[in-house]
């Protein structure tokens, strides 16, 4: 009877764990290690995503960063007294002044991407929060992807 039951068990629990392997999150894709899926993004206005991506200590824009920017770039530029300020985030790893510089290095990559693509400086502010604002305020790999970001916001001023 023991050795029945042992045996239940066993198989469920091999059963569980080959299920866990095969399970996927859809909602996260991913570019390196640069996050781009989408439960965390909100929009800047209808169909124009206000955030992008980085890949753990990188500040560098990725193909899918440029995608988005290039659809803020097309809003920015049909509304063209529109002002933004771009937040620049950091994961919960590293030191506050370390995380502070690298979200400055973000939103300067982004600013500097707007502005070569014809925004005005005069249009855009640039913050760094480090990691003291997360989006997803976990701590583990999904987490610290989605709180790598750049977030451009609309500023009345």
């Amino acid at each position: 009877m023991k050795h029945t039951n042992l045996v239940k068990n066993l198989s469920l629990l091999l059963v569980v764990l080959f299920f866990g392997a095969c399970a996927t999150n859809t909602q996260q894709a991913s570019n390196g290690d640069a996050y781009t899926g989408t439960e965390t993004v909100k929009f800047l206005a209808d169909g124009v995503p206000d955030r992008v991506f980085f890949a753990t200590n990188k500040f560098d824009l990725t193909p899918t960063a440029n995608q988005t920017l290039s659809k803020q770039i097309t809003y920015l530029k049909t509304n063209s007294s529109l002002k933004v300020v771009i937040e620049g985030h950091a994961d919960e790893r590293g030191t506050r002044e370390y995380n502070l510089a690298l979200g400055e290095k973000r939103a300067n990559s982004v600013k500097d991407f707007l502005i070569s693509n014809g925004i005005s400086s005069d249009r855009i502010k640039v913050i760094s929060y480090g990691k003291e604002k997360p989006a997803n305020p976990a701590s583990n790999a999904q987490a610290w992807a989605q709180n790598r970001r750049s977030v451009t916001v609309k500023t009345t001023n």
